[in-house]
């Protein structure tokens, strides 16, 4: 469900997403990850989230935000390509972590 708003980028850091709605989706700073987006969802609380449409975004109709149908429709195959998303982005971030934390691997 993307919002209709962006923040501007800290000074070094990286841009590695952005879509047509959110010029800074993804950025990497040092060790640090930050996101606009949400990888981690799944099919229970995108229901949930969509409950609360009327509540929250009726108001803020435009073509970044989508409808519960739009959102809803085909879920279960964008979820799991969303969770492939997912872990090769923490896999990948938590590989370069480990220059970070002295004396340890992220496993222990």
């Amino acid at each position: 469900m993307p919002w209709p708003q962006t923040f501007s980028l800290p000074a070094g850091a990286v841009r590695v997403a952005s879509s047509r709605y959110c010029a800074n989706q993804i950025f990497v700073l040092g060790k640090h990850l930050a996101m606009q987006c949400h990888v981690e969802m799944t099919e229970e609380l995108i229901h949930a989230w969509c409950q609360d449409w009327e509540k929250e975004l009726v108001d803020r109709a435009s073509p970044s935000v989508q409808t519960p149908q739009q959102i809803q429709a085909g879920i279960e195959a964008r979820v799991t390509a969303l969770h492939g998303v997912a872990d090769r982005l923490y896999d990948h971030w938590t590989s370069g972590l480990i220059g970070f934390i002295p004396n340890q691997s992220i496993s222990e």
